[in-house]
């Protein structure tokens, strides 16, 4: 059913109305006064369609504005506005004058609106309200109560920004003609429905997941409380790993937090290459600490370009922090040279293993035959072979995670024999020797342990990286 709607024309010219007097074009006429424009001659082209509901939410409007121009003009009193009654305040309409200091004829006091004028919700002028009431339920003023806050119904915005608005230019006079003020009525009113309409629906619709800190799998979640300990227990562990057995001369790019955790634990900052900013590569470094923010970085580029190989990882999955080696000439000819340094290093160990005086157990025979001892080590023992009895009791297994043919650095050796008194042939003799070597043959740390039998060893220790290529270099 379609609603009822009434055509509303602009009036026509008053009777009577000559053509002498005020312009229609609204400027000044002969008398220097200027005068209301006549609209009437667009009566035709300027036809408005309203209907029923239009109607009452503009009157709506419009009554709400006037009453509250009645309460302010009534709470200022009779005295405030000489020439004007309460019931006419704000509209320029001259009203009977009630003399000061008697109270009106129907009996409510100075000021004040009488009752029957008085709409539901809204205190009299007198009376003390902290919080004057809206339409709708809303407070003009007054502690909101906790909660969530749903927007009101458009149609109360609405009626309350006229008012607003009304009461705001109360002191702009209105549009001479009926017709052009339910004009401007209604286009504040489309203006404010749309407005409205698009605020509740921002309000309405959910919020957009907030981005977290950078997890490690890169989903946006924030990693949890269990997976951060082992993240940072990885981290801590690549720290040790890193402190006891990188070579001092090597350069270790790393993410800030764990150049910090290495500078922590005594590696100078000269030896350290943060990531990020001025440093985008890990270009010019020999290591490079694989944790979850370098691989976010680097990606598949990481494996791929920059560092081919592992050299040893501590924790599993997103946690994982990992040592590689970085290559330097690309990843293809890192692997390159790593083949051909393993088939150099497996040609020397077998002829070591042809030496005398150099003696091995079944599991060192085996390393020394598959090219998988270190370069250094490899020339260390063709010299402590010239001079002394040695016996090569086992290589320690490589670290955890550490990639096929990365080589032996460690290793456990024993005098082979007494000796004689000018050159005896003892542990400390092998460590003099072994310390009075130049770089890079002399070692890392060479400490005295005591095997499972109970016999003491020499544990000479070379540090990461292995060079490739030294035999090749002789």
């Amino acid at each position: 059913m379609q609603p009822q709607s009434r055509k509303l024309k602009p009036p026509g010219p008053a009777p009577g109305n000559s053509g002498v007097g005020p312009r229609a074009d609204g400027l000044p006429s002969r008398s220097g006064r200027r005068t209301a424009r006549d609209f009437s001659a667009d009566a035709a082209q300027d036809t408005v369609i309203l209907s029923v509901q239009d109607l009452a939410a503009a009157q709506q409007a419009v009554d709400l504005a006037r009453q509250d121009q009645e309460d302010e003009h009534g709470t200022r009193g009779a005295g405030d506005s000489p020439g004007h009654g309460a019931g006419s305040a704000g509209r320029g309409i001259p009203g009977p004058r009630t003399p000061p200091g008697d109270p009106p004829a129907d009996g409510t006091a100075p000021g004040s609106i009488p009752a029957d004028r008085q709409q539901p919700g809204r205190p009299a002028a007198g009376d003390p309200a902290p919080a004057r009431a809206e339409p709708g339920g809303l407070a003009r003023r007054g502690p909101v109560p906790g909660g969530p806050r749903r927007p009101p119904p458009w149609g109360t915005v609405l009626l309350t920004t006229v008012r607003l608005w009304a009461q705001r230019r109360r002191h702009l006079r209105w549009p001479a003609q009926a017709r052009w003020r339910v004009l401007s009525v209604l286009v504040l009113a489309a203006v404010l429905f749309a407005a409205g309409a698009i605020s509740i629906a921002l309000a309405g619709s959910p919020a957009p997941p907030a981005r977290t800190r950078a997890s490690p799998a890169g989903t946006g979640r924030a990693p949890a409380p269990a997976a951060i300990r082992a993240a940072a227990a990885a981290r801590t562990a690549a720290a040790g790993w890193i402190a006891a057995q990188v070579s001092g001369a090597a350069i270790v790019s790393c993410d800030p937090q764990m150049c910090a955790l290495l500078q922590a634990r005594g590696i100078p900052a000269a030896q350290l290459l943060p990531l990020g900013g001025s440093n985008p590569a890990p270009l010019g470094s020999d290591l490079i600490v694989s944790t979850a923010a370098v691989r976010s970085e680097f990606g598949a580029r990481l494996g791929s370009v920059y560092a081919p190989v592992v050299l040893a990882s501590f924790g599993t999955g997103s946690a994982q922090t990992a040592v590689r080696v970085v290559a330097a000439d690309g990843a293809a000819a890192y692997m390159r040279s790593l083949r051909t340094d393993m088939a150099a290093r497996a040609s020397a160990g077998s002829q070591l293993l042809q030496n005398p005086r150099l003696h091995s157990s079944a599991s060192a025979r085996r390393a020394l035959a598959a090219g998988q001892v270190d370069s250094r080590l490899l020339t260390a023992f063709a010299a402590l072979a010239t001079m002394h009895v040695v016996d090569v009791v086992d290589f320690p297994a490589p670290a955890t995670g550490a990639s096929a043919g990365m080589p032996l650095r460690i290793v456990d050796i024993a005098p082979g024999r007494p000796g004689t008194p000018r050159r005896p042939n003892t542990i400390g003799a092998l460590a003099s020797y072994l310390r009075a070597q130049l770089f890079p043959y002399r070692p890392a740390h060479i400490t005295v342990v005591r095997l499972a039998s109970g016999r003491p060893a020499l544990r000479v220790e070379y540090g990461a990286p292995s060079p490739l290529g030294l035999l090749g270099k002789g």
